[in-house]
């Protein structure tokens, strides 16, 4: 479940500072645990524990959370590999990424359990650890039937994501499963292509041309700016790309809302008839 944080300046500022050191010691426990050849976490943890704290200013449990996610980051790094993702045994991309230890972006997402992130849901805030001490009375906001599902369902770790100048925490919830229905009512089968979108049941057709027009003119788009090969450009390319994913995903779920009587409406968004 993600909601948005809406820290002050002061706030933003020493969580970019917080990301930007658990980063700095996440490449350096790689570093070990590549030389090394470690792949248990409580190995790694034994020798790069004391250097993470003294280095780089973590606490003990964020050096805990920054090593699990190195071990979590080589781990899923093997399975890819073994899975064939990289490529067969020798390809230029298998020896790249088996040639040296995982990297992480400055800004990638870190993990927060309990012991060092609290939420406070009836005031919509939360108190975090940072390198700067721990902060609390950060407000958060997100739609009031996810926040209503935090609330109750919130369990285990949390990530700190900054993403495109805006703060997020992502949390992990275990739902119940609901009881199957055994005798649905007003159902409907989506059958879901790409020529055409989606087919139900029912013989609705909802074709995808004006949303293939729209991607096509964009996919032009970012050619022309790729070409040019800036770095002003590839921001620029990035952020069209964004847009794009969001005016897909918005338009096919406000047509089917508005094609479709609500207690019909099926969870996935479809496109309107054309």
């Amino acid at each position: 479940m993600q909601v948005k944080l809406l820290p002050s300046l002061e706030a933003a500022t020493v969580l970019a500072a917080t990301l930007r050191a658990c980063n700095r010691a996440a490449d350096a426990a790689s570093v070990v645990a590549y030389e090394t050849g470690t792949t248990s976490r409580n190995e790694l943890q034994k020798l790069v524990y004391a250097r993470l704290k003294a280095e780089f200013g973590l606490a003990a449990q964020p050096a805990v959370r920054t090593v699990k996610k190195v071990v979590d980051a080589c781990t899923t790094l093997r399975a890819n590999i073994r899975a064939g993702n990289l490529g067969p045994e020798g390809s230029k991309r298998r020896r790249r990424a088996e040639s040296k230890p995982i990297a992480f972006r400055p800004d990638a997402a870190q993990p927060y359990d309990d012991r060092i992130l609290s939420w406070q849901h009836d005031a919509q805030t939360v108190s975090i650890w940072t390198v700067a001490g721990r902060i609390k009375g950060i407000r958060y906001t997100g739609h009031s039937g996810r926040l209503a599902m935090l609330a109750r369902y919130r369990r285990g770790e949390s990530d700190l994501v900054h993403r495109d100048g805006m703060w997020f925490l992502i949390a992990t919830c275990e739902v119940p499963e609901a009881p199957l229905n055994t005798d649905p009512v007003d159902w409907i089968g989506v059958d879901r292509g790409i020529a055409n979108l989606a087919t139900t049941s029912d013989g609705d057709n909802y074709q995808g041309r004006r949303l293939g027009r729209y991607r096509r003119r964009h996919a032009r788009k970012r050619a022309e700016l790729q070409a040019k090969q800036t770095r002003s450009a590839a921001r620029r390319a990035k952020r069209r790309g964004k847009r794009e994913a969001r005016h897909a995903r918005t338009s096919t779920t406000g047509s089917v809302r508005r094609s479709w009587p609500s207690h019909n409406a099926p969870d996935a968004g479809l496109p309107s008839k054309n």
